[in-house]
């Protein structure tokens, strides 16, 4: 039996995405890389691209692909090797900026935020104008351009803000919500990847449209749980809001090599680096965690995780490189190794937001 439509929700939602950030960033105190294709991350034989400027993507150059098939792409690729504590420097800007219309911001990453302006602290009643001035305000704060989606709800707000990038900006009213839906290419609903995309052409859904003559039984058989998401969003359903004390489930940090590791001695060098510098996120946020997971990505590009649950929470470095180590020498590695990480789940801030008591390393001083 279907779920009867619930009228649409008259938030004024607004989703703000940095234009190719990481990329942009390096063009940006690099006036030498300006207008040239360059990646960040990766590497011509190792590594994987973490993001591309326009001129790259132009190539087909994506973030996610190997260095290898980027430089394939686009031969006059150039690699810049990452540098996230700058990132993050800019994201604060950015965010400062964000604040300065709306306490109810909600990070996704460094580069992207929803903000719920439907009551904003500049009493302006028009969320287009609203995302204008904030992209206009983070170009003369940063030198940056930002992209933005304006709408009902996050899913909308979302999709929208891909729509006219880069530097650009899509309003879609109440009473174009449904339209512009219906009229969408399925590969664009946020929550379609290419693997569900794949699938739904199969089942002739290519729109919208499509999707929406579809039921919601219909869509359960064939996506599980995500049926029924598919089902409401279709149709401008989407009632989440933008939470800015959003809980964080898991904290972890994670390198990718230019030259790959054939030795566990070498990769719990590596893993020691990780555990520090995961130590000072940790830290910083004043979280622990009781499950400690090893991520190892292969040369193949096959990706292992390996996870112990402790009884007690820590963030110590000690205390967390002795798991991993013990992680580490569960099994032999399969093949070389091209990335290593270290995540902490099972927090301290997921049950009823109390901080429960952390295990530390006793230290002594002699």
């Amino acid at each position: 039996m279907e779920t009867p439509e619930e009228p649409i929700l008259q938030r004024k939602i607004i989703h703000v995405d940095m234009d190719a950030f990481y990329a942009s960033v390096e063009q940006l105190d690099n006036p030498e890389l300006r207008g040239k294709a360059i990646a960040v991350g990766g590497g011509e034989s190792r590594g994987v691209v973490s993001a591309a400027s326009y001129e790259a993507r132009k190539f087909g150059v994506r973030s996610a692909m190997s260095g290898f098939l980027a430089k394939k792409k686009c031969p006059h690729l150039i690699f810049v090797r990452p540098r996230f504590d700058r990132y993050r420097q800019v994201s604060q800007q950015i965010r400062e900026i964000f604040h300065e219309y709306t306490d109810l911001v909600e990070p996704l990453s460094l580069d992207e935020a929803y903000l719920d302006v439907t009551v904003n602290k500049k009493g302006n009643p028009s969320a287009t104008m609203i995302a204008k001035e904030i992209r206009q305000k983070i170009l003369e704060k940063t030198g940056l351009t930002a992209s933005a989606g304006i709408s009902i709800n996050k899913f909308i707000a979302k999709v929208a803000s891909d729509y006219n990038k880069p530097n650009g900006q899509k309003t879609v009213n109440p009473d174009e919500v449904l339209e512009f839906l219906e009229n969408l290419a399925i590969g664009k609903f946020y929550g379609v990847g290419k693997v569900t995309e794949e699938k739904m052409y199969q089942l002739g859904i290519f729109t919208g449209a499509d999707l929406k003559q579809k039921s919601i039984e219909y869509l359960t058989e064939h996506f599980g749980k995500s049926g029924a998401y598919y089902y409401y969003v279709v149709r401008g359903i989407h009632n989440g809001q933008v939470k800015p004390d959003r809980t964080v489930k898991s904290v972890g940090t994670e390198h990718t090599f230019f030259e790959n590791l054939v030795s566990e001695v070498f990769m719990l060098e590596k893993l020691t680096l990780i555990a520090d510098e995961l130590e000072r996120r940790l830290k910083k946020k004043k979280i622990a965690g009781k499950t400690v997971t090893l991520k190892i990505k292969y040369s193949d590009f096959t990706v292992q995780t390996r996870s112990k649950t402790l009884p007690y929470f820590i963030s110590d470095k000690s205390l967390i490189i002795e798991t991993v180590k013990e992680l580490l020498y569960q099994e032999k590695p399969k093949d070389s190794v091209r990335l290593l990480g270290i995540s902490l789940n099972n927090l301290n801030t997921e049950e009823s937001g109390v901080k429960k008591p952390v295990a530390v390393q006793l230290k002594f001083e002699f």
